[in-house]
């Protein structure tokens, strides 16, 4: 059991000492499996390293919220220009055409709603994710709250545990509750519970002194993109989350909620993927607004 009395804040990151004895493109995954290598390729590309994932599952828990009431009309018009899309099963078999051929990280777990007390969840049947073809599988893992954490960190554990068994990478979401700092200290312990419980990537916010965050975690840390943004800071916020060393983004309503969704994709993509300056993309993205 770890003395509380002595827990010692860490101190000693390597920051800007690249990982070591590492061969494969993709953080922590050397020792995987082939099926997970190429799966994890699939969402990381293998000139840049990054990927753009476009996150829209948030219905699953808010509803017909702003930007996913039609899926076909709002979304569709976006996954030509995202790596990924992130949604959940019934999203996928009912709105996502089967031609668009992008690789898919499931939404693999649910219960609750924005109505009653989020996060007490169980996860869905692996097979399903195996039928439908999924790259990566997403749970939540909500550390700090006291009625919650076991019951998502048992949920991450099971779908590490099957995902190894059949080669699908888990993709670990770092829940915020109303009583958690939103710190380095918190985001770092958060994605470093993701990663030791068995997540292959995991997906938290971005935070001052996010590069210990980074530093810290043994597998791929993509960003959330959280509330709205005017599109300026939202592009300043990848460009500085990418520098601090995230793999990548994965962002829904600064997408979807953006005075041109289509616009602000391709700006976004510019700058994980070609190393454009946020000062640069956001020209880009008012030119391809006009």
């Amino acid at each position: 059991m770890a003395d509380l009395d002595d827990l010692r804040e860490g101190n000693k990151f390597g920051l800007g000492q690249t990982v070591k004895n590492q061969t494969f493109h993709i953080k922590g995954a050397d020792n995987l499996s082939w099926g997970m290598k190429d799966r994890m390729t699939r969402i990381f590309n293998p000139k840049s390293g990054k990927s753009v994932m476009l996150a829209f599952d948030h219905g699953f828990i808010m509803g017909p919220t702003s930007g996913v009431e039609r899926i076909d009309i709002n979304i569709a018009p976006l996954m030509p220009y995202a790596d990924v899309l992130m949604c959940s099963r019934g999203i996928l078999q009912t709105s996502v055409p089967a031609n668009t051929n992008k690789p898919i990280c499931l939404r693999a777990d649910a219960g609750t709603t924005i109505l009653t007390e989020l996060n007490n969840n169980v996860v869905i049947d692996i097979e399903d994710a195996i039928r439908m073809n999924v790259s990566a599988m997403a749970v939540m893992m909500a550390i700090g709250d006291p009625k919650m954490e076991a019951i998502t960190v048992a949920n991450l554990d099971r779908t590490a545990d099957l995902g190894s068994k059949y080669g699908i990478p888990v993709m670990g979401v770092t829940a915020v509750g109303t009583d958690m700092a939103r710190d380095a200290r918190y985001f770092g312990l958060a994605s470093r519970v993701c990663a030791e419980n068995g997540a292959n990537i995991v997906k938290t916010y971005y935070c001052e002194g996010f590069a210990n965050v980074v530093a810290a975690c043994p597998v791929p840390i993509v960003i959330a993109g959280g509330k709205k943004l005017p599109e300026l800071d939202a592009l300043e916020l990848c460009y500085k989350a990418i520098n601090d060393g995230a793999a990548g983004v994965d962002m829904g309503r600064n997408v979807f909620q953006s005075e041109d969704p289509v616009a602000m994709i391709q700006a976004v993509h510019a700058l994980i993927h070609d190393n454009m300056s946020p000062a640069h993309a956001f020209e880009m993205f008012k030119d391809l607004k006009k």
